[in-house]
């Protein structure tokens, strides 16, 4: 794999940066760092001992740590996820019919189990499994690609759900297969575009999400305040704007990323890896977390990308991969 060391002057954007509220992200994931082969447990210990005594984020940064370009630049995709807000209700009823399930207790971790259809079409029903229920089979889909959302219980009150387990089938994205199709193209294909394609063709966009196997499952959170992010990957919340999905198999999870995204809104950016996604494979690909809602969510959908990412890693573990460095 390729790993390219990387100058922070070489970063457009870094002098300006918020690295304060980088900082702060980055505090919280050092508790549940999670190296890969790239780095050791080790090289971080120290690093994140010492947070609680900076005072100059920026400085510490630069001191401690290597910027490096894993993999190749020429293959970055950026998109963006965030956390939806749904009207929902704790029981069926009127045009609340489409179930959010909790996980089966017969799942097993790794295992591929029953697909998306088969569940759809009852393979769960009597189970007493429901979670709540909502009332439009699309959001319901596109609560499962951000693995997250926000209630608001038809009964009064909210609900935050998060999580809980997937049933391991294999994800395919139904944008690709409406490009596919010839239905949408590659300029035009977000998420608007397939929610408005679904609706207006309910009979085959129900055939069309279900070309999706992939299936999660949920959880009530219930320890979150209104003001905290949706849990990620690391079991913690994560930040706006400032959380990255990636694949950890070649990001370290908690590391320290910086973003120069390309596109109609460029973004550069300290931000911190804190999650992970389904359709998140490799080491270019990235994922943003854009927060909570409908404004948020109308970012994320049309966000799309190329650019590239730099991985701050410790000095130590950037020796061990490039010894002659």
């Amino acid at each position: 794999m390729q790993v390219k060391t990387v100058s922070f002057s070489e970063l457009e954007g870094w002098e300006t940066d918020d690295h304060a509220t980088a900082f702060a992200t980055f505090r919280k994931s050092c508790k549940k760092l999670r190296p890969n082969n790239l780095t050791k447990t080790e090289d971080w210990k120290d690093l994140c001992a010492i947070t609680k005594y900076v005072s100059n984020p920026k400085a510490y940064f630069e001191i401690f740590f290597q910027p490096v370009l894993i993999g190749d630049a020429n293959t970055t995709l950026f998109t963006g996820y965030y956390e939806p807000e749904i009207i929902a209700s704790r029981s069926r009823g009127g045009k609340f019919q489409y179930p959010l399930y909790k996980r089966p207790p017969e799942l097993k971790e790794g295992v591929p189990w029953k697909t998306r259809a088969e569940i759809e079409n009852g393979a769960l029903d009597g189970q007493g499994l429901e979670l709540a229920w909502l009332a439009d089979p699309v959001e319901n889909f596109f609560l499962h690609v951000q693995g997250s959302g926000r209630l608001k219980l038809n009964e009064g009150g909210a609900m935050r759900v998060g999580f809980a387990g997937k049933n391991h089938q294999t994800y395919r994205s139904v944008g690709k297969e409406l490009i596919r199709r010839g239905i949408l193209n590659k300029s035009n294909a977000s998420a608007g575009s397939i929610k408005s394609w679904v609706r207006n063709n309910p009979a085959e966009g129900r055939l069309l999400l279900q070309h999706n196997p992939s299936f999660v499952f949920f959880r009530e959170l219930t320890n979150l305040s209104p003001a905290d992010g949706p849990i990620g990957a690391m079991g913690i919340s994560v930040t706006d704007d400032r959380t990255l999905a990636v694949d950890p198999k070649f990001q370290p999870l908690g590391a320290p990323i910086w973003i120069a995204k390309k596109g109609q809104k460029p973004l550069n950016r300290l931000m911190i890896a804190q999650d992970v996604g389904s359709a998140i494979k490799g080491a270019q690909r990235s994922d943003i977390f854009f927060g909570t809602g409908d404004e948020a969510g109308a970012v994320a959908g049309v966000t799309k990308d190329g650019g590239r990412m730099i991985t701050l890693l410790p000095h130590a573990s950037v020796r061990r991969l490039l010894p002659e460095g």
